[in-house]
C-alpha cells in the first residue's frame, strides 16, 4: 500500500498525523473489503490553498475541510469486482496498485472543527480522512439515503478505531 502524505500548511498539528491517517486509510480499505493493494495521496494544506482548490474544480470560492478526488468510477459505491478488467485505467504500472485517488484536508479546519464539535484534532482528522476515503471508493451524500449510509460507516471505522468524542 502506498499512501503519500504532503503537508503544505504553515500550521502545525500537535499530533501523529501521517500515523493517523496511515490507520484510517487501512481501516478504511478493511471495512471496504477492498481485495487490492491501494494508493492513495494526502495533502494537508490551509485554508487559502483548499479555496482556490474549492473554486477550481468545484465553482465554491470558499474554503472547505476536505476535498476527494476518486480516479475509479464505481458502478455501486465500493464495488471492486470487475476492476481488473480496467486495469490500465485503474491500477499503478509500476505497482500493481489500485489508484483511489487524492485527498486534500485543511488543517485549519481540523482545528477549528475540533473545537467547534467539542472533540479532539485527533479525532477531527479521522473524521475527516475517514470520510474522503469513502468518496474516494465510490459513496456520496448528495441524498438523504446516500447520507445515512455515509455518517454510519464513518461512525464505524472511527468506532473500529477507538477513536470517538
Amino acid at each position: 500500500m502506498t499512501i503519500e502524505i504532503e503537508y503544505e500548511a504553515e500550521q502545525q498539528l500537535d499530533l501523529p498525523y501521517e500515523e493517523i491517517i496511515r490507520q484510517v486509510v487501512e481501516a478504511s480499505l478493511d471495512y471496504e473489503a477492498c481485495p487490492y493493494e491501494a494508493q492513495v495521496s494526502v495533502v494537508l494544506t490551509d485554508n487559502a490553498r483548499i479555496q482556490e482548490i474549492n473554486a477550481e474544480f468545484r465553482q465554491i470560492d470558499r474554503p472547505t475541510d476536505v476535498l476527494s478526488f476518486p480516479l475509479v468510477d464505481y458502478g455501486t459505491p465500493a464495488e471492486f469486482e470487475g476492476l481488473e478488467d480496467a486495469e490500465g485505467e485503474y491500477f499503478d504500472p509500476d505497482t500493481g496498485e489500485l489508484m483511489l485517488g487524492d485527498i486534500v484536508i485543511s488543517v485549519e479546519k481540523v482545528t477549528e472543527q475540533a473545537e467547534k464539535y467539542g472533540h479532539s484534532e485527533k479525532r477531527e482528522l479521522a473524521f475527516l480522512t475517514a470520510h474522503s476515503m469513502l468518496h474516494l471508493m465510490g459513496y456520496d451524500h448528495m441524498e438523504e439515503e446516500e447520507r445515512v449510509v455515509m455518517e454510519r460507516k464513518q461512525a464505524e471505522i472511527l468506532e473500529h478505531l477507538g477513536i470517538t468524542r
